[in-house]
């Protein structure tokens, strides 16, 4: 996983969500659920332009993220 570097020219609201999509300090178990939608993430951020729609978009992956993961608890 790349550091947030990456996204130092994007809107803060941008990268203040994406840091809740890291996993590396998850347990295996949680990083194998946790990781690919953190990929899809990054790779949404990486195509698509700031704007609210993106926020929204983050903030529903990041509850659907949540929601994943507590399953795999």
């Amino acid at each position: 996983m790349k550091t947030m570097d990456e996204f130092a020219n994007r809107h803060p609201g941008t990268t203040g969500l994406l840091r809740f999509f890291e996993y590396a300090h998850l347990p295996e178990h949680l990083r194998d659920v946790s990781a690919p939608i953190g990929q899809l993430a990054r790779d949404l951020v990486h195509t698509l332009p700031d704007g609210p729609e993106l926020t929204a978009g983050l903030r529903k992956l990041l509850e659907a993220k949540d929601c994943f993961v507590r399953a795999a608890l």
